[in-house]
């Protein structure tokens, strides 16, 4: 009877949670639209921001787009070093000191506060080597800070679902490469792709790693990787931190989350498609 009462109270508590989280969840969304509503309309979306500060009237047409350009940016180099590295761990490396090196920058960069990102894009790329405030900046400090968050994913699936191949094909006296072009990345390209675009969604939130290297209260739809950018996030940031008007802060916060919901959801819709496919 003891038993049984433990584990209706460990299921009751495991429920809670998880209506918890949901409920939550929605709440943000409900809140921040509420708070917001007043400013949506079209043309919000498509028009540019204008006003006396800058940002309490007209749209967030640049800064959408700003985000979209980070973020794919951004994705697209760290995507890249991340599963590299993650391709290495798994199938190349050992045991040995680079591995365990490898291993503990990946580690250490995923525990490094933001803001660092940030500092260091500034100072080398801007400081050091004298390259404006740019896109192109802000993409490599953002790059640098989803690595680990796209390496330790891959990594993971690279083990789940890439080992057993590379064994095999090694057994058949095929060579390394050709397993990897061939079976494994076809195989696991649905689940990397996701991880990447979780990635971009990481980095499209984030303040810190722009806030010194790029982004600027108002700029045009970036034509350049030199160009200053707007930025959903940053322009939330002033918005609030400048206190110039909450509705249009509530409003640009709840198409950012939005943005971020959507790309999470076509993951997901991709990954589902995937699994059907190959049932």
């Amino acid at each position: 009877m003891k038993h049984k009462s433990s584990n209706y109270l460990i299921r009751f508590f495991i429920w809670f949670l998880g209506i918890s989280t949901i409920a939550i969840a929605l709440f943000l969304f409900a809140y921040i639209f509420w708070k917001g509503k007043d400013v949506m309309s079209l043309s919000f979306l498509l028009d540019k921001p204008s006003g006396v500060p800058v940002g309490t009237a007209g749209g967030i047409f640049p800064a959408l787009m700003g985000s979209i350009y980070l973020g794919g940016l951004s994705a697209f180099i760290g995507g890249i070093l991340g599963i590299g590295a993650a391709v290495y761990l798994v199938f190349y490396g050992g045991k040995g000191y680079l591995e365990k090196m490898l291993n503990l920058a990946i580690t250490g960069l995923s525990g490094i506060p933001s803001i660092l990102f940030g500092l260091v894009g500034y100072t080398v790329l801007i400081y050091f080597f004298g390259i404006q405030r740019s896109l192109i900046c802000s993409a490599i400090s953002v790059s640098a800070m989803i690595i680990p968050f796209v390496a330790i994913r891959a990594k993971k699936i690279f083990e789940e679902k890439g080992t057993e191949y590379m064994n095999n094909s090694l057994g058949l006296g095929l060579s390394r490469e050709y397993t990897l072009r061939k079976l494994i990345f076809p195989e696991c390209f649905v689940e990397l792709l996701s991880t990447v675009a979780l990635g971009m969604s990481y980095g499209m939130g984030a303040v810190a790693p722009i806030l010194y290297t790029g982004a600027v209260m108002l700029a045009n739809v970036p034509q350049k990787l030199t160009d200053p950018f707007m930025s959903l996030s940053y322009h939330l940031y002033m918005l609030v931190n400048n206190g110039f008007s909450l509705e249009y802060a509530y409003g640009t916060a709840f198409v950012l989350m939005l943005l971020l919901l959507v790309i999470q959801l076509l993951c997901r819709f991709a990954v589902k498609i995937r699994r059907k496919e190959s049932i």
